[in-house]
């Protein structure tokens, strides 16, 4: 509980964090609501053991370790990425389906989706869908992020709140919760940032994109490591420390943000 408690400080502490050299403090990169309903960020990015698959002003990549070539397929307009049983899955509202990104062509059709999560597919009237079509529970409206946590739970960012989808159980309210910002799997499940941040699955190693910067902190947010980075999304792949940013460059760290070129 020690360190799900101090994540609970993770708005509070990039508040405090180093600027960037204008001065501005660079946080969350998902855009803004683009529509009615649920919010469509305009870059997203889903981190696995297989690799990094990520979509930005609509267009979905996947790449996959160890080489990390990017795979961008014309699909249509896509609002989220996940993966699931080693496939990549972008959602695609236009076309009612969630599309594979890579590997053997797969389709389900799934109505008017809306965000995506390592255990289900989440439509706008609130419904989830598992990735073989079956009904997955509910919930009350269209969500606006969804992220399976460290405990196998599925969270969503739902009307200013966190709910665990299991119970429908409130874990943070708007007050707790930073303008754009984004989930986050913890340990114990998932919360809020207000920057992009990856958590090991035993909580010691904690990564941010904050300012200019990658950094590596402690439980009490004391940074421990940074090298300069832009803006981006933040994530664990098989060991290693993985960035991706909106233009598609990744780059590759150790635990200890020594760079693997």
């Amino acid at each position: 509980m020690r360190f799900f408690g101090w994540f609970l400080l993770l708005p509070l502490l990039s508040a405090c964090a180093p600027r960037t050299a204008d001065g501005a403090a660079l946080g969350q990169t998902s855009a803004a609501p683009a529509s009615a309903g649920a919010a469509t960020p305009t870059f997203r990015a889903a981190f696995s053991r297989y690799g990094v698959a990520w979509v930005s002003d609509g267009q979905a990549c996947v790449a996959r370790a160890p080489s990390y070539q990017a795979t961008c397929p014309k699909l249509g307009r896509v609002v989220d990425t996940a993966w699931n049983d080693g496939d990549a899955w972008a959602a695609v509202p236009s076309l009612g389906l969630i599309v594979t990104l890579d590997r053997a062509a797969r389709t389900v059709p799934v109505g008017a989706v809306v965000a995506l999560s390592a255990n289900n597919i989440y439509r706008e009237d609130g419904s989830a869908l598992s990735y073989g079509g079956s009904p997955s529970g509910r919930v009350a409206g269209a969500p606006s992020l969804a992220i399976t946590g460290g405990n196998g739970q599925d969270y969503v960012r739902l009307a200013g709140q966190v709910v665990r989808v299991a119970d429908g159980a409130v874990t943070e309210t708007g007050t707790l919760i930073p303008v754009g910002g984004e989930l986050v799997a913890t340990p114990t499940g998932a919360q809020s940032s207000s920057v992009p941040t990856a958590i090991s699955e035993d909580g010691a190693n904690v990564y941010r994109l904050q300012g200019d910067m990658l950094e590596r902190v402690d439980l009490a947010g004391k940074v421990l490591r940074r090298v300069p980075h832009a803006a981006g999304k933040v994530g664990l792949v098989a060991g290693q420390v993985v960035t991706v940013t909106q233009e598609g460059t990744i780059r590759r760290f150790t635990w200890d943000l020594q760079e693997i070129r």
